[in-house]
C-alpha cells in the first residue's frame, strides 16, 4: 500500500463505519421480518420462503459492505491500538441501543475478518456480555388479559392480533380450543408480536394456573378459505418444539432481542440463550453466545474432551465434552473409498443444511472457523488422531489447539445406542418416528443419503433427528429406481451390480438392509414405513416438490391440533 492510501484512520471513524454497516443491516433485518404478516395475510409462501433466505443473506452482505468501507477510508490492519480504541467508543455509543448485543457481535465479525483472528482478540473483540441493558423497560413486549371464560379469552387473543384476513369460521375454532384448556387461567400474557415461520403464524405466551405459570402457543394457518386456529399448545413440552435447534428461524418483528430472548428464557428454561437468539433469526449472537458458555464451561471444570458416544464416523472425527452438551465435528483429511465424497462436498453440504427448512429432523450445526481450544483438555488418543487424520484442520500451537474449521452441534444419543439400552416400548416408538423422520425429511427436499441408525440420534424429549449430512441430496435430485430382473442367477451373487448405476440413483428396495433391526423393531417399523421400500412413495414425493408444494411439517403432535 502506498503512502498516500495510509491515511491516519481515527478510532471515531472507525467506529462510525461499523456503526452504519450494522444500522443497514439492522433495517435489513427489520425490514424482512415485518413484512411477514402481509405475506401471511395474502398465502405468499414462495415469498416468505426467499424471505427467511434473504434475511440469512443479509448480514454477512453487511459485514462484507462495512470491511470495504474501511479499508476504502485507508485503514491498515497493522494499526490495532486505533482499533481496540474503536471498540471501547462503539460500546459505549452502544450502551443505550435496544439491539446493543447483536451490534457488539456485528463488530466482532467485522473484526474477525478483517484482522483474520484466530482464537479470541481480548484487545480487538467484545468477549464478555457487557453491562445491562440502559433502555428502559417501556412494556411494550406483552399484553395481559384476566379471564371471566375460556372461550372469550381465545376469542380476545386472536382478535388483538389484528389480522387483515377473514376468519373460515372462528366460532367453531373456539369451541374446539376450549376442551384444550385443562382450567381457567387467572391471568394470561402474551408476547404483542406474531412468530412467523412456513405457513403457520404462532401467539406465545403464559397462563397462571393453580400449578404455577405455564407457556402455551395458539397456532394459526391461513387456508384458502380464510383463517384457522390450527391448534393449542400448552406446557413446556408442547412449546419447546417450536423453538427447537432442529427448526428454521421464524420471522418475526423485534424491536429488543436481547429482552424477548430473556421473555422466551423465563418461559422455556430448558432452551438455551444461543437457540432462543437462533430461532430469532440472530444466528451470529447465537455463536457468540455458545461461545460464552463454552468458554463458561472450560473456566469452572476440569474434564477433558473425548470421543462423541457411537461409531466412528469415516468423514468426521467427533467429539465432546461429557458435562457440556454439544458435539465439535472436524472433516478429516481422507475418506475411505467407499466415500466418494471429498472435503470441499461435506462443506457445500453443511451450507445446504445451515439455508434449508430443517422441518424438526436436521440438527442445527453451527460453524466456527479458528476455535482455539486448550490442548491440556484433550483426551491423548483423540488429540493424536486430531492431528494426524485432521491436519489440514487442526493446528497444534503450543498449549492450544487450533480449529480452521469445526461444526459444533447439540449432542444427541444415536440412534443405534438408544436401542440397545431401550426398553420394548421406548425403542418401537424410536423406531416408528424413525421412519417418520424419514419421511419428514423427504417432505422438506431431504434424502439423507446414509440412513445407518447411527447417523441418526434421539433428542432429550425422545424425538429421532438426523445428524450426519456428508452424504445428503436434494429428493428433486435423486433418481429412484427399482432393480432390473435378470435371468442370470449368478448376478445374484455378484459383489457388484450387473448393470449401470449413476451417482444420484436410488434404490428404495436396498433400504431394508441398512436398518440392522431384530425382527421384532423390523416388523414395527414394516407396520408403519414399509412404503419406504418402494420408489411410488419417493417419486409421488418428488412430483407435488415439483409441481411447487410446500409440504408442511407441523411443529405440534397431532393430539394438539384442531383441524
Amino acid at each position: 500500500m502506498s503512502d498516500v492510501s495510509r491515511i491516519v484512520v481515527s478510532p471515531e471513524q472507525i467506529s462510525t463505519r461499523v456503526a452504519i454497516g450494522f444500522a443497514g443491516f439492522r433495517r435489513r433485518f427489520q425490514s424482512i421480518s415485518r413484512r411477514a404478516t402481509a405475506r401471511f395475510e395474502s398465502r405468499d409462501w414462495a415469498s416468505l420462503h426467499r424471505d427467511a433466505l434473504d434475511r440469512i443473506d443479509a448480514y454477512g452482505i453487511a459485514v462484507d459492505t462495512t470491511i470495504a468501507s474501511i479499508l476504502h477510508d485507508g485503514y491498515v490492519t497493522e494499526d490495532t491500538e486505533t482499533w481496540s480504541k474503536a471498540r471501547d467508543i462503539y460500546r459505549e455509543e452502544h450502551l443505550a441501543d435496544s439491539f446493543r448485543p447483536v451490534a457488539e457481535t456485528f463488530f466482532n465479525s467485522v473484526t474477525r475478518k478483517l484482522f483474520v483472528t484466530t482464537g479470541v482478540d481480548d484487545d480487538l473483540e467484545f468477549l464478555d456480555a457487557g453491562p445491562d441493558s440502559e433502555t428502559p423497560d417501556t412494556g411494550v413486549f406483552t399484553r395481559t388479559y384476566e379471564p371471566t371464560d375460556i372461550r372469550t379469552l381465545v376469542a380476545d387473543m386472536l382478535r388483538d392480533c389484528r389480522f387483515h384476513a377473514s376468519w373460515a369460521d372462528l366460532n367453531s375454532d373456539l369451541d374446539a380450543a376450549v376442551s384444550h384448556f385443562q382450567e381457567l387461567p387467572r391471568r394470561v400474557e402474551v408476547i404483542d408480536r406474531l412468530f412467523f415461520r412456513g405457513k403457520g403464524a404462532y401467539l406465545v405466551g403464559s397462563m397462571e394456573l393453580t400449578g404455577g405459570t405455564v407457556p402455551f402457543a395458539l397456532a394459526i394457518r391461513h387456508k384458502r378459505g380464510g383463517l384457522v386456529l390450527a391448534a393449542v399448545l400448552v406446557g413446556e413440552a408442547d412449546v419447546s418444539i417450536l423453538f427447537s435447534y432442529t427448526r428454521a428461524a421464524f420471522l418475526i418483528s423485534v424491536d429488543h432481542p436481547e429482552r424477548l430472548v430473556r421473555l422466551l428464557g423465563g418461559l422455556l428454561p430448558n432452551r438455551k440463550l444461543s437457540e432462543l437468539y437462533a430461532s430469532l433469526g440472530f444466528r451470529k449472537q447465537a455463536k457468540t453466545e455458545r461461545y460464552r458458555d463454552l468458554a463458561d464451561y472450560l473456566e469452572h471444570s476440569d474434564d477433558h474432551f473425548v470421543y462423541a458416544p457411537g461409531i466412528p464416523g469415516l468423514v468426521m472425527i467427533v467429539f465432546t465434552l461429557p458435562g457440556f452438551d454439544v458435539v465439535f465435528k472436524v472433516v478429516r483429511d481422507r475418506f475411505p473409498p467407499q466415500k466418494t465424497v471429498t472435503p470441499q462436498d461435506v462443506a457445500s453440504r453443511y451450507r445446504i443444511v445451515a439455508r434449508h427448512d430443517r422441518g424438526g429432523r436436521l440438527v442445527e450445526a453451527q460453524r466456527f472457523v479458528d476455535l482455539r481450544l486448550p490442548a491440556e483438555r484433550f483426551e491423548d488418543q483423540l488429540l493424536k488422531e486430531l492431528s494426524s487424520d485432521a491436519a489440514r484442520s487442526v493446528v497444534l500451537d503450543r498449549n492450544a489447539v487450533i480449529f480452521k474449521t469445526v461444526y459444533v452441534e447439540r449432542r444427541v444419543t444415536p440412534l443405534d445406542l438408544f436401542l440397545r439400552q431401550a426398553d420394548a416400548g421406548e425403542a418401537q416408538r424410536a423406531i416408528v418416528d424413525y421412519g417418520t423422520a424419514i419421511k419428514n425429511l423427504a417432505a422438506s427436499n431431504i434424502f439423507p443419503g446414509d440412513m445407518l441408525l447411527k447417523n441418526f440420534g434421539v433428542t432429550s424429549r425422545g424425538r429421532v433427528v438426523f445428524y450426519d449430512y456428508d452424504e445428503i441430496c436434494k429428493i428433486t435430485d435423486c433418481k429412484f429406481r427399482r432393480f432390473p430382473v435378470s435371468d442370470d442367477p449368478f448376478d445374484d451373487m455378484a459383489d457388484t451390480p450387473s448393470f449401470g448405476v449413476g451417482p444420484n440413483d436410488i434404490f428404495p428396495q436396498e433400504l431394508p438392509r441398512f436398518l440392522g433391526l431384530s425382527p421384532e423393531l423390523r416388523a414395527v417399523f414394516d407396520d408403519y414405513h414399509a412404503d419406504l421400500f418402494d420408489i411410488d412413495f419417493w417419486r409421488a414425493v418428488q412430483d407435488r416438490i415439483d409441481s411447487g408444494e410446500v409440504i408442511e411439517i407441523l411443529p405440534y403432535r397431532k393430539s394438539r391440533s384442531l383441524v
